[in-house]
């Protein structure tokens, strides 16, 4: 079920879905409006892999240093502890499938 979210973690999603939750591996739908952001975070143990559904999504990354906006059909992925953001810079919704895993998930800040 697609539900409204204010993360504690200080930002705005327009909707997320959860597909799968599982101890080790997490897959879920995240629909970001124009201008919605996932500030600068990183996973200790789980690498992320996005999948692009519709709009354009924006992925910025510290190591290696990277930016890069995917369209639909495109998909990338960052490996654990590499720091990242993730926004939708486009005039439309952008959604996109995230896979989560293997590992123990965490969500640790890495703003400047």
């Amino acid at each position: 079920m697609a539900t409204n979210v204010q993360q504690k973690r200080n930002y705005t999603v327009k909707s997320v879905e959860s597909v799968l939750e599982a101890a080790d591996v997490k897959a879920r739908i995240f629909t970001l409006a124009p201008g919605d952001v996932i500030p600068w975070h990183h996973h200790s143990e789980t690498t992320d892999y996005y999948f692009v559904l519709s709009g354009k999504l924006t992925l910025d990354t510290r190591t290696p240093q990277d930016h890069r906006t995917l369209a639909v059909g495109e998909h990338y992925q960052i490996s654990a502890a590499n720091p990242h953001m993730v926004s939708n810079r486009g005039e439309t919704d952008c959604q996109f499938l995230l896979l989560q895993g293997v590992g123990r998930y965490d969500w640790k800040s890495a703003g400047l």
